[in-house]
């Protein structure tokens, strides 16, 4: 399997957002979710498992020249069966991929919801 793409659902100054479903991703190295021109500080993932066991997903670290600190490797959280993280904001010189993107893997099935916080708030 490849990659799902994972889009934003942003937040709204001042205002209120609907409560969004997520985007399911599957488990294991080269799936996952990748969140496309993504800017990582502006970034808050909400992660649900509900999978029936524990599971971890991961942020995985960019290189360079976007990454310039990606040698610190990646950003792994553990999710238990039945319930919800929340990761984030991250920085863009750690995690950010060549391509401008935010890559997840997880290992096993979870729902990942990206939320991008408005800029001047």
């Amino acid at each position: 399997m490849a990659r799902t793409a994972v889009s934003y659902s942003n937040l709204v100054a001042n205002s209120s957002l609907a409560d969004p479903d997520g985007t399911a991703v599957s488990s294991g190295a080269g799936n996952g979710g990748q969140i496309a021109s993504a800017y990582p500080e502006l970034t808050l993932l909400r992660v649900s498992n509900a999978s029936g066991g524990s599971g971890t997903i991961s942020v995985l670290a960019g290189a360079l020249p976007l990454a310039p600190a990606g040698g610190q490797g990646a950003l792994t959280v553990t999710v238990a069966n039945s319930a919800t993280q929340w990761i984030g904001p991250v920085e863009s010189g750690r995690f950010l991929q060549n391509d401008g993107s935010l890559i997840v893997e997880t290992s096993v099935a979870m729902t990942v919801t990206a939320f991008k916080v408005p800029r001047n708030t």
